[in-house]
């Protein structure tokens, strides 16, 4: 199965199909595995045996954040509480280095194995946790053959531009991300130049909207809304930047190919070179 939606499907990219093809799990591998954090479900569902991963995180089932709903919907559901995940009888839990403190600290006196994964903030990073994620689970064949293919599909994206006109990120707040996230490798990859490395901003900061439309970006990209009101994304459909959109190149992407590091980052970058070549 493709990670590109049907309209995209121009290029192939196999990575579920590694699940499929892959090798089962040596046998000191572990047999019951928890994740609860959204970005180690997704690779935990890329690369677990069939039968190895039993639960995943409840964000893993909302479509405005997970790009695997569909297959979410084959595990148990937790909400990251350790006597949740402790009842499940796991020999494993995969987690991020700031999920719940608390229940992470309760499940380890408890003598469960927890594995804590970093944030990714580069491709080298995504990577290394495909690696490091097939080494848990005892996937290291389907995690090598994923970066591969990673590699592969990320080539043939065709992003190789002399030109490279400037995006900016904008979220709720005025929130936006700088050269050390990876929403700025995203744009990199697609063949765009992040406007806020003008401004200094290194993983995260926030932009005035001022200071936004005198940087006057090719392209502006708008985190995505969600259900009921909220003043902080009040700023997302301000005038002046919904004029700006109007003037210029504005798109709106979800925040699922985004917010893990992982092969469906690719989307994202298809749907930006899609949107530059247009421009």
């Amino acid at each position: 199965m493709s990670v590109f939606p049907a309209a995209f499907r121009t290029i192939a990219l196999g990575v579920a199909l590694l699940g499929a093809a892959s090798l089962a799990a040596s046998a000191d591998a572990p047999k019951r595995v928890v994740s609860m954090n959204l970005c180690t479900d997704q690779l935990a569902m890329l690369l677990a045996d069939e039968g190895q991963l039993i639960s995943v995180s409840h964000i893993a089932f909302d479509p405005l954040s997970s790009p695997m709903v569909e297959q979410a919907a084959r595990y148990r559901k937790n909400h990251g509480q350790a006597e949740q995940i402790f009842a499940m009888q796991p020999d494993l839990v995969l987690a991020g280095i700031y999920s719940d403190p608390y229940s992470i600290g309760l499940l380890r006196r408890l003598g469960v194995e927890v594995v804590q994964f970093p944030m990714e903030r580069t491709f080298d990073d995504i990577r290394a946790n495909i690696l490091k994620m097939g080494q848990i689970l005892g996937q290291q064949d389907a995690a090598r053959q994923m970066v591969t293919q990673f590699d592969t599909d990320l080539a043939a994206l065709g992003s190789v531009t002399a030109e490279h006109p400037t995006a900016l990120l904008h979220y709720a707040n005025n929130y936006t991300s700088g050269d050390k996230s990876l929403a700025h490798h995203i744009l990199l990859a697609a063949g765009f130049a992040n406007a806020t490395t003008e401004g200094g901003i290194a993983a995260a900061g926030s932009v005035p909207l001022e200071r936004l439309l005198l940087l006057m970006p090719d392209l502006v990209i708008s985190g995505q809304t969600y259900p009921g009101a909220s003043r902080a994304e009040e700023v997302l459909d301000h005038p002046a930047l919904r004029r700006l959109r109007e003037k210029q190149s504005g798109a709106r992407l979800t925040d699922a190919e985004w917010v893990c590091g992982t092969p469906f980052v690719l989307r994202a970058v298809m749907r930006l070179v899609d949107i530059r070549k247009r421009m």
